[in-house]
């Protein structure tokens, strides 16, 4: 299995890390294309502060939204949006309106001029979620510990009461968030994320170790299967479709209709084992992942995380790991098919299947990384978003820093940075849209260079 190695986390002011590309491991830049030379000065304004490859463009679609979790596109070109709200976020910022946004560009000039939101207020006892998708004529979004439908009727904007698709998720500890996909059959695979950071007796406490069997897993740090098509279904264990994913934030499926998913690594060997783990390994271990999603696959969490220096999985130090050199049962796991820097955060992920990017776009996948919070004393990195090229189905070669700057400093910090990418959508004419959940902002990405 090939996979996409990590760069060193000094790899932005170290542009020597490019030729790590030349072998297949390694950051490389992104090309504009393959058979072109495409001039910057196609591109007017500033990219709404964003750095881009050249001949691609961003105008600000959107701005001050709330907190911007994930978005898709009809296909006439409106946008529908998530607003996460609710106590995950304290900073005044949620506003009391209701959480889902309609947002169409009537004039098609890279901004959204008719906005509208729709949904339960946070007065009346609303809150928005992370997930949010289009199937048969209907909006489904995470709303809390439910899944539902708004239809659209004869407007853009859904005018009655949800109908609930799913309800009863778990919606406690760590990872509350119920990102989800649909698929052409009607098959809505929801992410539920883990209670705890690696199912310790005492959750993120030095030295406690893992419960064993992890029963978390009974209900929780895995992927779900339900019918998109159907209303009144209720949460139970026995809708588990594949095991072991820590937080699946980005999911999505490929051209071909295989379903992937992101997973945000584990937290804190070093904080809780220091007599395995020096700081400088706590701030670049486990690696973040994209898995292949199979059905009753295991991708080894918690017992296991993936160490991108020995490119494997090895035992967590909870179930008995001695600081990387053990393998143990996690010889037995699934490996992601890429991976990424440690404690990045990747929040999204959707695969290019349009025709306006040059070739090189061409079915690989986008990820967003929301930025790490737990790298200290070390700096924190991510904020970005890349691209991963596929072939024949599969990651083809090191993965690449498509946008940049969302922070808008040097040194990062999550309280701090201007902005954070948590989502990604592309429409009908093969732009890209990216969404963030500080600011609220939404930027439109086209590529303006001869193809």
């Amino acid at each position: 299995m090939q996979r996409v190695s990590f760069m060193t986390r000094h790899a932005l002011a170290l542009s020597a890390a490019i030729v790590l590309s030349a072998c297949g491991r390694g950051e490389k830049a992104a090309p504009a294309s393959a058979d072109s030379t495409v001039a910057v000065a196609s591109c007017t304004g500033n990219n709404g502060g964003l750095t881009l490859p050249d001949g691609f463009c961003a105008t600000i679609f959107a701005d001050s939204l709330g907190h911007v979790r994930h978005l898709v596109v009809a296909g006439n070109g409106d946008v529908y949006v998530n607003t996460w709200s609710g106590s995950y976020y304290s900073d005044g910022h949620t506003p009391s309106a209701p959480f889902l946004v309609a947002l169409r560009d009537t004039n098609r000039d890279g901004r959204a001029d008719d906005i509208a939101r729709f949904g339960d207020s946070v007065a009346n006892g609303g809150a928005g979620g992370t997930g949010i998708s289009l199937y048969h004529g209907a909006v489904y979004a995470e709303a809390k510990d439910k899944i539902v439908r708004f239809t659209m009727d004869s407007g853009w904007i859904p005018k009655g009461a949800p109908t609930t698709v799913v309800s009863g998720l778990p919606l406690t500890g760590d990872h509350p968030m119920h990102p989800f996909a649909i698929d052409s059959a009607g098959n809505l695979f929801v992410d539920l994320g883990s209670r705890t950071n690696s199912c310790q007796a005492k959750n993120r406490t030095l030295g406690s170790p893992g419960i064993n069997p992890c029963t978390e897993l009974e209900t929780r740090g895995g992927i779900w299967r339900y019918d998109a098509n159907k209303t009144g279904q209720h949460f139970s264990p026995r809708e588990r479709y594949a095991t072991g994913i820590r937080n699946a934030v980005g999911i999505a499926f490929d051209p071909s209709g295989q379903l992937y998913s992101t997973q945000h690594g584990r937290d804190q060997l070093a904080e809780n084992w220091p007599k395995l783990y020096t700081a400088q390994q706590g701030a670049d271990l486990p690696a973040e992942e994209l898995l292949k999603i199979q059905k009753d696959g295991n991708y080894g969490w918690p017992t296991c995380y993936f160490d991108s220096t020995q490119k494997k999985l090895v035992l967590a130090p909870e179930y008995g790991g001695d600081g990387g050199k053990k393998v143990g049962v996690c010889a037995s796991r699934i490996e992601p098919a890429a991976y990424f820097p440690a404690h990045w955060a990747p929040n999204a992920l959707v695969f290019y299947n349009g025709s306006q990017f040059p070739q090189h776009y061409k079915s690989g996948a986008f990820i967003a990384f929301h930025g790490s919070w737990n790298r200290a004393p070390l700096p924190q990195e991510g904020y970005r978003v890349v691209f991963v090229p596929f072939a024949g189905g599969s990651p083809n070669g090191a993965w690449e820093t498509f946008a940049n700057g969302f922070a808008g400093m040097a040194q990062p910090q999550p309280t701090t940075a201007a902005h954070r990418p948590s989502g990604l959508a592309v429409a009908p004419d093969g732009s890209l849209y990216i969404g963030d959940d500080v600011g609220g902002r939404i930027w439109h990405v086209t590529y303006k260079g001869s193809k």
